[in-house]
């Protein structure tokens, strides 16, 4: 019978780790259970909008380098609406390298991708501007008109 591994090990014996994704916290480039990352060890400093794997507690999580500083990183999820603080190297697993995206296979180096990252990362403010007008909006909404 063999043994469970832990992701680190994977990496670490294989040089990279293959996965389905799990969550709706990269959407909309990842949709639940549906797409397929390819993780690599962490090579040197990460770069914005790189997409890193890195334990938070007990739970993995990959999401969006959204700004690089000296010591640490600002990280967030295409589809979270806070930014994650004081992420440093050593919480960090490995880096995202390519995926499959429904049946199609693309690498962080396809230029659609890389438009995609700089479209999601500076266009936060204006997302979360809107999704929060939203919410707002539906609950004067449900104000004026109740269910009967």
């Amino acid at each position: 019978m063999s043994e469970i591994k832990s992701i680190e090990q994977v990496i670490a014996e294989e040089g990279k780790f293959v996965c389905t994704t799990s969550g709706i916290s990269m959407q909309p480039l990842f949709a639940d259970r549906r797409d397929t990352v390819i993780i690599l060890p962490q090579n040197g400093r990460l770069k914005k909008y790189d997409v890193p794997l890195y334990r938070r507690g007990a739970d993995y999580v990959l999401h969006r380098v959204v700004k690089v500083l000296p010591d640490s990183y600002v990280i967030c999820g295409d589809n979270c609406e806070n930014y994650e603080y004081n992420i440093t190297d050593s919480d960090i697993i490995g880096v995202l390298s390519a995926f499959y995206r429904k049946d199609k296979y693309l690498t962080v180096e396809n230029w659609c991708y890389r438009l995609y990252s700089v479209y999601i990362v500076k266009s936060f403010p204006v997302r979360m501007f809107l999704r929060k007008s939203r919410r707002v909006l539906a609950r004067i909404y449900r104000k004026i008109f109740p269910k009967k």
